[in-house]
């Protein structure tokens, strides 16, 4: 570590055993087991909010989280001599769960479902968080989609004024009606949904999401899983990690089937989907994010040298959308 970091770690009254260095953070063995130190993804106000959520799911029978730790001027913060802000939490020894195993994704899946079980803001913690910041809300989808869509006219009407095209651009421009009808159908369709009552009814009761729920955010030990960074946290849909997890796994397995299907009867042997939640989670999965995003992403860059990499993102997209469609027509009987 460097010595402005050792410094960082001097202000928290705990013995240090020892460090280790890994991407983007430190494991540091300690008196009180093992923890990592990390640069703080939430803000001074936000902190004491996400120590308060930790608190209450340990409190609720969930303890394999990682709760930040308070340093000795009472500060969830630390700021290092550079001004760069950490945050100490409890850590775990183990691994990632591996998204090529079955068994572990599943075992991910239910333990989502516990946790949204347990994840609600309760009135005695402060009904918006008065005493310690503010409550972090979600968007609502329709304004989402509608940003989305814009954004995407957007580059279209860029890329069209443009009188020397990359393979990039004339591959947009060739999918962009395509691409463009689809996210329009579903937005149309989200209008109609029962998502609207689903969202009002999750703000009410304020239902928590993890908000990055993913496999690297799950950490198998002692045949246990612990999860970890809650710093994405807010008020919604809960629905709304599952569908991320679905997807992010369904990509990495090209849409099979067999474990989509696995994976929703995982989640619902502890907690059931109501009808609008499936349906929220399809309309989520039609979407052409990735399409948007890869397009957005290259709005904002400098588009006088485009990486052939955001070419191939571009294709992954476009190839994917046809498999999703697949996939929700056989697992949700989902049709735009």
């Amino acid at each position: 570590m460097r010595e402005y970091e050792l410094e960082v770690l001097e202000q928290y009254d705990i013995e240090i055993r020892g460090t280790r260095k890994i991407r983007g953070a430190f494991f540091c063995d300690t008196n009180e087991g093992t923890m990592l130190l990390k640069e703080a993804g939430v803000s001074d106000r936000r902190a004491p909010l996400l120590y308060i959520m930790l608190s209450n799911l340990g409190n609720a029978g969930y303890p394999n989280i990682d709760i930040p730790v308070y340093n000795k001027e009472g500060s969830l913060i630390s700021i290092s001599r550079d001004g760069t802000r950490y945050m100490l939490k409890k850590w775990f020894s183990g691994r990632e769960c591996d998204v090529r195993k079955e068994c572990e994704i599943l075992q991910a899946t239910i333990n989502l479902g516990e946790l949204h079980n347990k994840m609600s803001w309760f009135e005695e913690d402060g009904p918006t968080g008065t005493q310690t910041g503010y409550l972090p809300l979600g968007r609502h989808l329709k304004e989402e989609f509608a940003r989305h869509n814009r954004e995407m006219k957007k580059v279209r009407a860029f890329i069209r004024d443009k009188v020397a095209k990359s393979s990039f651009e004339f591959l947009f421009l060739e999918y962009f009606e395509k691409m463009y009808t689809i996210a329009e159908r579903v937005t149309k369709r989200l209008e109609k949904s029962g998502y609207n009552n689903l969202y009002e009814e999750s703000i009410q009761s304020k239902k928590l999401v993890h908000g990055d729920y993913n496999y690297h955010n799950v950490i198998l030990t002692s045949g246990k899983m612990a999860t970890t960074n809650f710093e994405h946290f807010r008020v919604d849909v809960q629905a709304q990690d599952l569908y991320y997890f679905l997807r992010k796994v369904m990509e990495k397995h090209q849409w099979e089937e067999g474990l989509g299907k696995a994976m929703l009867d995982a989640y619902q042997s502890v907690r059931e989907l109501d009808s609008r939640e499936m349906e929220y989670i399809a309309l989520c999965l039609a979407y052409p994010e990735k399409f948007w995003k890869t397009a957005n992403a290259y709005y904002h860059s400098n588009k006088a040298w485009i990486p052939e990499k955001n070419v191939e993102k571009l294709q992954t997209a476009i190839t994917q959308t046809e498999e999703k469609l697949r996939f929700l027509e056989n697992i949700f009987t989902f049709i735009l």
